[in-house]
Parts: C-alpha cells; structure tokens; sequence
C-alpha cells in the first residue's frame, strides 16, 4: 500500500495527538525531489543516533519533548519550540517525553 502524501492545497491536521500519541507511527506529509515533511514520533527514551542529512532542517515540536544533539552541544525542544539545521551537519534526537515533530527539509539541488 503506498503512503498517502498531501497534495497542493490539500489541509493535513498537525494537532496534538494526545493518548493516540503512543500508537501513532511517524508518517510522511509531502516528499518531492526538492522538499519533504514529516510528523516525526519519537517515544520517550527513543534516540535517532547521530547522522547527517544532506538539505537544510527545521524541527517544530508540537507536543512533548526531546533533545537535540549538535556538536557541541545539546539542545532541549518542549512544545512550540523550533529548531534550523543546517545541512550536513550531524545531529541527534532523543525523546524525553512521547514527542511528536514536525520535521521538514529542503534539498539542494
């Protein structure tokens, strides 16, 4: 079955999910040669080891809390914060809380 990703003009509910946090998976919003979005769900005590990603990021966290690792230091994002990063460089999330974020990336080409 093919993930479903939002089309131009398309509304996608980023609303905090709650109880449902715990059951929902991590699902893919948009993905195109230039851009991609996802709601990003990382459990508490969960980590994403240290990697790098070729386009520029930003991290929204819409509810919960994780930290971002960045040489040389770690940051703590809590619901509402937003984060940037640049391409290329390593980084790490690690969940404080059940979090849910909202990832985005933008390619260069």
């Amino acid at each position: 079955m093919a993930l479903h990703h939002a089309k131009p003009g398309e509304i996608v509910h980023l609303r905090p999910l709650g109880p449902a946090l715990k059951d929902t998976p991590t699902t893919a919003i948009i993905k195109s040669d230039r851009f991609e979005a996802m709601r990003l769900i990382v459990h508490a005590g969960a980590e994403i080891p240290s990697h790098e990603v070729s386009g520029n990021i930003t991290l929204h966290c819409l509810e919960g809390a994780v930290e971002v690792g960045m040489e040389p230091a770690v940051v703590e994002l809590r619901t509402g914060d937003w984060i940037y990063l640049d391409g290329g460089k390593a980084h790490s999330v690690k969940g404080l809380e059940d979090s849910a974020l909202l990832l985005t990336i933008i390619f260069n080409k």
